[in-house]
């Protein structure tokens, strides 16, 4: 068992490099952001905005193949089972290969059904469309990645991860500059960075496995691999995430579809601010990946003790660190908006919503940590039906609260954060500190 004083010192072997590594991923956002948003209209900015939606749908979609691979890994890991560690690497990316190919079969019918759900105006509309049918090609390297990464994030392995991250997004920026800046291709330019880097980043991530975890592929029997018995388990966990994800990413993309609604100029305001709410989720989602390892590994190792005292040490971490960065909006939140944009008129219409961005670390820090936990635990079900109950509040306040504008937009989105969190802390104690 886990001596009680190392948990901090495990907590923060993990955060670090998490944190590091999920930066990156909004600040390849942020730099999408200021590159359309210097240019010469807000359709690019717009554009750019309804198609990362796009991709957030479809690859939060497939992000049970990071999820559901990460806490069985960890619960193989804390069983001390190798052999099961590779075979779930070999069958998230099997899955990850199967479905990226139906991707891009179907990536018509997927960009036609997409498109006809988000009004906006035929300009943005002819941009984004233009972005998804280049940035798509990536899926096959995107799905794979989300493998890899949740393997190693189980064999409590957060630096690969962090290396992986780092270097692919250095490589989109680097890539966007040049197309953009350079070569003049503007959305064009940003969809066709994201598909090399992509690339780039999985056969390195191949790489690192075979020169550390090689002994793990002690097989490659597809029938064993692919063998339903076998797939049982995961197909449930990953179903129930997926549903989970879907519900998530619905109701961002919702709320996306609804500032389009307002005009192209919220919808530019409101790509912008949501810019803060990436940095501030993929920084507080340094503790919750490191939850997924620790709680998985300690259900794996059946150790309730330490299991709980994880729960309560991050959570504590979590807080403070949300509070922090609370301060940093609450004091340098008016030159973000210059950083992201220099168009005097959004960044006049754009202040007025930054209450909404200042309160939200410390009101949704909870959910944010509980998805952690409750995925290392793979307490799915749970995870699946608070979600469920969630958006369909946060529906209901949107059509409550539609006559405030876009005020009313940024509150049913910041319930949708807080009846996460509470519906997850009231299920605790049955879902996941009964589990011994």
């Amino acid at each position: 068992m886990q001596k009680p004083e190392n948990i901090n010192k495990q907590i923060i072997r993990l955060t670090i490099p998490n944190t590091i590594s999920n930066f990156s991923i909004p600040l390849l956002g942020a730099v999408d952001t200021v590159l359309m948003g210097r240019l010469e209209s807000e359709h690019y900015l717009g554009a750019v905005g309804i198609g990362g939606i796009i991709f957030s749908f479809i690859y939060w979609g497939f992000g049970f193949l990071r999820m559901a691979t990460t806490g069985l890994t960890a619960q193989a890991y804390g069983e001390s089972n190798r052999e099961k560690c590779g075979l779930l690497l070999q069958r998230a990316l099997s899955i990850g290969i199967i479905g990226s190919l139906l991707l891009l079969i179907f990536q018509w019918v997927l960009a036609d059904v997409s498109f006809a759900l988000i009004a906006t105006s035929s300009e943005v509309d002819q941009l984004a469309r233009t972005y998804f049918h280049i940035r798509i090609y990536a899926a096959p390297a995107t799905l794979c990645l989300h493998a890899f990464h949740g393997v190693f994030l189980g064999l409590q392995n957060a630096h690969y991860p962090m290396l992986l991250t780092i270097l692919v997004n250095f490589i989109n920026i680097v890539l966007n500059l040049i197309f953009v800046n350079v070569l003049g291709l503007k959305v064009e330019g940003v969809a066709l960075a994201t598909v090399i880097a992509q690339y780039v980043g999985l056969i390195l991530a191949g790489v690192l496995f075979l020169a550390r975890y090689r002994s793990l592929l002690t097989t490659w029997d597809f029938r064993i691999i692919l063998a339903f018995s076998k797939l049982k388990r995961f197909l449930s966990i990953s179903s129930d995430i997926f549903i989970r994800t879907l519900c998530l990413v619905f109701s961002h993309a919702f709320f996306t579809a609804k500032s389009a609604a307002l005009s192209d100029t919220f919808l530019a305001i409101n790509t912008i601010l949501l810019q803060y709410i990436n940095l501030m989720s993929y920084a507080i989602d340094g503790f919750a990946f490191a939850a997924e390892s620790m709680v998985g590994k300690y259900k794996g190792a059946q150790d309730m003790q330490n299991l709980k005292r994880t729960t309560r040490h991050i959570f504590l971490w979590a807080f403070l660190f949300s509070g922090a960065i609370m301060l940093v909006f609450g004091l340098f939140g008016e030159q973000l908006l210059r950083f992201f944009t220099d168009q005097h008129n959004l960044i006049r219409q754009a202040k007025p919503y930054l209450i909404w961005i200042i309160v939200a670390p410390v009101v949704n820090v909870a959910a944010y940590i509980w998805d952690g936990i409750y995925l290392g635990a793979t307490a799915s079900k749970a995870l699946r039906n608070s979600m469920i109950v969630a958006m369909l509040l946060f529906l209901g306040a949107v059509y409550l609260l539609m006559p405030f504008g876009n005020h009313g937009l940024w509150a049913a989105l910041t319930l949708l954060l807080i009846a996460r969190g509470v519906l997850l802390t009231v299920l605790a104690p049955k879902h996941l500190f009964s589990l011994a």
